[in-house]
């Protein structure tokens, strides 16, 4: 009588086909063989993964400048690059525990989240993010250029936008409306450049330091006002109250005067 065969491989593949044993056995084997390939694929993509999410970002960033009017030819002349860097709303600083890569994780918690009152609400939102991706210029030691994503309610849903601010923090330097539901022909004229083009040189602050931007039901009559959209009064009161919620405390704020004081 022939021995007992030690290789438990061997074993195991002479069972018959129909053995719930061999079923059983050869799905954790397969199971498993996969499982190390996964992981062994997974070491190697990584390093071509995150050069590829790189690559992506720079291209979303060059998308959203191109979008601005001037600002293209402004980095031209620069000759300088945006960086990125997601900012703790609260204190105005760069978050030591979020990164670009993380944000959007880090927000599906509910925690990350603030609970906006009636009284601070002027954008409509309920809640804003605690933790917020923006973009920068820097020319030697001192930042020229803010890139900041706003949103906001319209009259016919969610505004979001791109403002640029110059390094005085106070000018306009163009804005880029990325997404909206307005109405055709009347709010949804938002995106269009003509109108966007009203946006450079404006100011948001007056020599007193109140917040004073608007869009002005007609023509812009000073330094702190853009040209409304006829018929659009509501669209132009909800881009009105989108930027002056996010430059104010309970928006970028903070950020904005740490800028300011040199800090960032």
């Amino acid at each position: 009588m022939a021995g007992r065969d030690p290789n438990p491989l061997r074993r195991l593949f002479a069972l018959p086909n129909e053995s719930r044993t061999k079923t059983i056995l050869m799905a954790f084997l397969v199971s498993g063989i996969c499982a190390a390939l996964v992981s062994s694929a997974t070491v190697v993509l990584r390093p071509i993964q995150k050069a590829n999410r790189a690559a992506e970002e720079q291209a979303r960033i060059e998308a959203l400048v191109q979008g601005i009017p001037g600002m293209t030819a402004l980095l031209e002349q620069s000759g300088g690059a945006l960086s990125t860097v997601v900012v703790d709303l609260a204190t105005g600083r760069a978050a030591t525990e979020v990164t670009p890569a993380t944000l959007e994780t880090a927000l599906e918690d509910p925690g990350n989240w603030t609970a906006l009152s009636a009284a601070q609400d002027l954008a409509g939102l309920g809640q804003r993010p605690d933790f917020v991706q923006v973009y920068l210029l820097r020319e030697a030691d001192r930042v020229s250029l803010i890139l900041l994503p706003l949103s906001g309610l319209g009259y016919g849903g969610r505004i979001d936008a791109i403002l640029a601010l110059r390094g005085d923090t106070n000018t306009i330097a163009g804005l880029a409306v990325t997404g909206h539901s307005e109405t055709p022909g009347l709010g949804g004229r938002i995106d269009e450049a003509s109108w966007q083009a009203s946006f450079p040189g404006t100011e948001l602050r007056d020599g007193a330091g109140t917040l004073r931007f608007r869009v002005a039901r007609g023509a812009a009559s000073g330094v702190h006002e853009v040209d409304g959209i006829t018929g659009a009064t509501r669209t132009g009161r909800g881009v009105t109250n989108m930027v002056r919620f996010w430059m104010g405390p309970d928006g970028y704020g903070p950020l904005i005067g740490a800028i300011a004081r040199g800090e960032f």
